[in-house]
Formats: structure tokens, sequence, C-alpha cells
């Protein structure tokens, strides 16, 4: 299964046995092996949920071994395939996955007592009625997000953001974690790079003291599904961006995309913009017309954006050249036309009365389904903001939220315009004349 992958080597064992292991056709049983020590029935379950229903399971501790029954021959052969190509972890080990021999599994339930009480739990979960065993088990259906939720009771003692990570790593890649206080207790974002080690965490670490008798983790999925980190500090950390300031008066990156988004709140499609080189603070934006570049010019100028006041003028320049290929090695020129982040694509649309000048009060649209004004909240003050006021339209797919100042409004649009949030839904934002 993995013959083709150099890092597989080690997860799968020995290759005669490998070998052998492969010439078996497929299987609605899957043979799971080099399991962790202390391995829970959940956790192995949790390897199958995505793909389809749990049928049966039998555990083979002392061998670190599992048999895993699905409830169909193609939903195993899409768990196979999707774990070729990502190799399978269970509390942060990789383990091999394989077609069985058997074609079902016939077990002793008097001696696999506890994992079928576990397994009737799932299938009761799994097909909507309510299970008989553990009500924690319903946190066995298919992970709805990477990102979980924390919030730790008891806290004796201060629990950092190195002490979640170094926690919560043993499950896979942690990539973003954000903490903060709400209703004086500590609480945190954490995302992993998968939905499955989100469950296979939750599953594990709910309800367990990081420290004897106190600090008690209290998890459950949020419902955001990327989280925006803005600075490397004590409060916030993203593992996938080295480069990000940290926020003790570092200026954030002014690159091309948060000028895009700016401007592209005020006009039909900005076409390109070039930093200067030897001005790097200064830029030149090419709008579509000499219209909205006055528009533009008359609505951003003298603005406050990380923390200086932008002055906004007519250029000399009709056009902003495109470098050859090759030789903007600084990348300080980029073309946009045909960027996802314009909110007012098409001349004399009616979206055009909806052009306001920066406020404190932000316009949200495309909100995703189950996202809540907590959730909402949370994400705009993570901009570095304080949220004065938050208020939904009638359908909830629509918003208004207040900053508590202009410059604040700005920075939170810049971050979070076409954010991510799941579910083919990209977040718009733009200025507001109503306030809340």
């Amino acid at each position: 299964m993995y013959g083709s992958s150099p890092n597989s080597m080690t997860a799968n064992g020995s290759d005669s046995k490998k070998q052998r292991l492969d010439e078996s056709p497929p299987s609605r049983v899957l043979h799971i092996r080099k399991l962790p020590n202390e391995v829970s029935e959940t956790e192995v379950i949790a390897l199958g949920l995505p793909f389809g229903k749990v049928t049966n399971i039998l555990m083979l501790k002392g061998k670190n071994q599992a048999f895993l029954e699905l409830g169909t021959e193609e939903a195993a052969i899409t768990m196979v395939n999707y774990y070729t190509a990502v190799t399978p972890q269970v509390r942060n080990t990789p383990v091999f996955i394989q077609y069985s021999n058997h074609k079902e599994l016939k077990t002793d339930s008097a001696l696999n007592q506890r994992a079928q009480a576990v397994l009737q739990a799932v299938s009761a979960v799994q097909d909507g009625s309510s299970p008989s065993s553990d009500p924690g088990v319903l946190d066995l259906a298919p992970p709805p997000s990477p990102v979980l939720r924390i919030i730790i009771d008891n806290m004796f003692y201060p629990v950092t953001l190195d002490v979640l990570q170094q926690i919560f790593s043993k499950f896979g890649t942690v990539m973003k974690i954000i903490t903060f206080t709400k209703n004086n207790q500590f609480q945190a974002l954490l995302q992993f790079s998968d939905p499955v080690n989100a469950q296979q965490a939750k599953l594990s670490l709910d309800g367990q003291n990081i420290y004897n008798s106190c600090c008690t983790l209290r998890i459950d999925f949020s419902k955001l599904v990327n989280l925006n980190v803005k600075y490397n500090n004590d409060k916030s950390r993203d593992y996938t961006r080295p480069d990000l300031p940290t926020g003790d008066g570092e200026a954030t990156n002014k690159d091309h995309s948060l000028l895009g988004k700016y401007t592209s709140n005020f006009t039909v499609p900005l076409t390109r913009v070039k930093i200067l080189y030897n001005k790097k603070d200064s830029a030149l934006i090419q709008l579509s017309d000499g219209n909205q570049a006055q528009l533009a010019m008359s609505h951003l100028n003298g603005q406050k954006v990380f923390g200086k006041v932008m002055r906004v003028t007519l250029s000399k320049h009709q056009t902003v050249a495109l470098p050859r290929e090759g030789l903007d090695d600084q990348l300080l020129t980029k073309d946009f036309s045909g960027s996802p982040l314009h909110r007012f694509k098409k001349p004399g649309s009616k979206n055009f009365q909806n052009i306001f000048p920066p406020s404190a009060t932000l316009h949200l649209s495309n909100i995703r389904d189950g996202v809540g004004e907590d959730d909402l909240r949370l994400l705009f003050s993570n901009s570095g903001g304080t949220v004065k006021a938050f208020k939904f339209f009638q359908d909830r797919k629509m918003a208004l939220i207040q900053m508590s100042s202009v410059e604040e409004a700005i920075q939170a649009l810049m971050d979070l315009h076409n954010y991510d949030m799941g579910g083919n839904h990209h977040l718009k934002v733009s200025f507001s004349k109503s306030t809340i």
C-alpha cells in the first residue's frame, strides 16, 4: 500500500510482510497494525468514521493490532485509497492499514464486550437514534471541523500556549492556536491539519486534567473551520507562518493581498498593484476607470492604516506595467483582474449604491449556516480590535458588526474579507453606513 512512499517504510513494518499483505484483494475488513500502546477502541473507530458506517471491531491489544469492519467494501476501498496518500496516525504515531483476508468479522461479544458497547453506541449515532451506552460517544460522529474549542476548568496553575501545543500535538499536526479569556475562563481555539486528528484528540482528552486534580480540559468542536492568526506571541501562534510579527509594535506585512482587499471594497475590479522598489511604503494602484479612482481617493485619503495616515493622490502614470517574467524577484507587482476579492464586479450594478467610506460598522454576508454571534465576535476580536455591538439580519446569512474605531474596522476588513468559513462559504466584508 505504501510501496512508493519514502516515509511509509517506518510505519508499515518489514518489506516481506508488507508485500504479502499487499496481495490481499479488497475487503470490507481492514487490518490495522503498529498501534500505540493503550490505544482505545474509540480512537481506532475514529479512523474509519469519515468513510462510512463502522460495523464491527476486534482489538488485539497485546499485539498492538486491530481489525475494523466497515459497512461496505466500497467504504473500505475509499478508506484505503485515502490513507495511501495520507499516512494514517493514531496519537501522532504512524500506523499500517491494509485489507484483511477476512471478509467479515465474527467476534465473541463476551470477550469483546467493551468494544461492542462502543460500537453499538456509534451505530446508534450514525443511524440517527439515541445511543443506549455512554452518551459521551455521541462525539464519535464524523468530525465537523479541524478546530477545537478548549475551556480549562479549575485552573490553579497557568496553562500556556506551548503546554497546549505539546499536549495536542500527540494526536496530529497542530497548525494554529489562539488563546483568550471569556467569562473569566481561560479558553483556546486549536486547529489541526485534519479533522480526524481533532476528533481523536477530543475523544482522548475531553475531561482529562493537565495537572493533578486541576486544569480540566473541556473540549468541543468549533463552528469555525479555519483560524486567522495575525501574530506569533504568547497569546496566539501560527506554526505554518513563522514569519508573522509578534504584535509588540512590529508592523504587519503590508503585502499586495491586504491592499487588494482594502481597495476592492470601494471599486469595480482593481486591476493591478505595484509596490515601489525604492520606496516600499508607497504603491501604485490601477483601477478600472478614472471615476473609480476618484471615488477610492475621496474615501481613502487620510484614513489610518497600520498606525499611519494614508495619503492617496492621482498618479501621472496611466497604467501599471507588469514586469517581464523572471524580473520581479521581490514580487512587488501583482495583477488582481481575476481576484475573488472584488465585491463590485458588474458595471452599473445596484451594488454600487453600497460603496461607502470606511466606518466602524462592517457589513458581513455569506455567513455559513451554524456560525453564531459568539463565533463571529471571537473571529473579529482576534483581529486586534474590540467588538462593541453585533446584529444578525433575519436570515442569519448577513450581519452588522461594530468595532470600537474606524481603524480597527479597516484592519478587520483586511484580515477577514474572503475568510474561508468552510462548506464553500467565503465571508464577505464591507463598510456599512448603518450603526447598531
